[in-house]
């Protein structure tokens, strides 16, 4: 690892002007996944501006909405008897991801700003148009059993790896950011980005912007949720799918309808055409397999995934249906 600079920041203004001063500057919070980065040289920084004496841990249930801080860690908010109670599909998405000593350190907005997990963007002997770009995709005819089947390019074919992710885009949450340029609102759903031709790009963060919180929109999806991750082992694993769903049930007919994947794109998939179809449709397996289809328009494997392609649905309709009978 090269040398850098640490610094402490007091404010989040203070933070955005010490890495607005140089290029490779980053913030760095929790650590769990950039300290990795740097170990492999996959990152290196000249300088890290720590962000944890911010005030940015509250979780607060405003009118209308929920606030969480974006240095909340993920065990604070996964155990938070209020989220629980209010957002259960949070929880539980973050009850599934890494192990529970990374989640006592890792944070929201650094579990927003993950790098894939891709072999060969860690390795820094293998081609990668997210690390170098230009410099080819090695998971395009390499080995790519954990990779996208939806929203890919010729240039990546990584996806994203969080499970808390997928919640919060289901759930329409709004990302607050602070920058140079002032302060913003992000919605969830555009904040990462597809590959195209600049999977270098993970999200539609400016230039030295900080998140500062998300906001989730108060909601009715208080029962009938569920997260479902299938991965190769039952702890500390990224998922080969996940799927998130909330549903609003009344006298066995769904109201309303809320679902996303995780392990399946560059992005959280949100399963809009699937949502609307489940509108007004009596709950039952035929139906739940009806929209687990029509989720899958579009999907395309690489090879060693093409097992997706069938987990997909299967997991789409197991995750439905468990939501449904809750």
């Amino acid at each position: 690892m090269k040398n850098f600079q640490l610094i402490k920041a007091l404010s989040a203004g203070s933070a955005v002007t010490s890495i607005s001063k140089e290029s490779s500057a980053m913030f760095i919070a929790g650590g769990t996944n950039l300290v990795d980065l740097m170990k492999k040289n996959v990152v290196a920084p000249d300088k890290l501006v720590d962000i944890t004496a911010l005030d940015l841990k509250k979780i607060e249930f405003l009118t209308g909405k929920t606030s969480i801080g974006a240095l909340a860690k993920n065990s604070q908010v996964a155990e938070d008897k209020e989220i629980i109670q209010k957002h259960p599909l949070l929880a539980l998405a973050l009850a599934a991801g890494a192990s529970q000593q990374i989640r006592h350190m890792a944070t929201v907005g650094g579990n927003m700003l993950q790098r894939t997990r891709c072999p060969y963007f860690y390795n820094t002997d293998m081609p990668c148009n997210k690390r170098v770009p230009k410099s080819g995709c090695g998971a395009i005819g390499g080995s790519n059993r954990m990779h996208a089947i939806f929203g890919a390019s010729d240039s990546c074919i990584a996806v994203h790896p969080s499970d808390m992710c997928v919640a919060l885009a289901a759930l329409d949450a709004t990302v607050l950011v602070e920058g140079p340029k002032g302060k913003r609102e992000i919605k969830f759903t555009d904040f990462h980005r597809l590959p195209g031709n600049t999977p270098e790009k993970d999200n539609t963060l400016q230039n030295k912007e900080l998140i500062t919180s998300i906001e989730i929109p108060n909601n009715n999806f208080t029962k009938n949720v569920h997260y479902l991750k299938v991965r190769d082992r039952s702890s500390y694993a990224f998922a080969l799918i996940s799927v998130a769903v909330a549903l609003e049930i009344s006298n066995n007919t769904i109201t309303n309808a809320r679902l996303a994947m995780g392990g399946v794109a560059h992005k959280p998939w949100r399963l809009n055409e699937s949502e609307e179809f489940l509108k007004g449709k009596t709950v039952s397996e035929t139906v739940f397999k009806q929209a687990a289809n029509l989720a899958m328009k579009g999907a395309r494997g690489y090879g060693d995934n093409n097992f997706k392609l069938t987990l997909g649905p299967n997991a789409i309709t197991e995750a439905l249906t468990i939501a449904s009978s809750k």
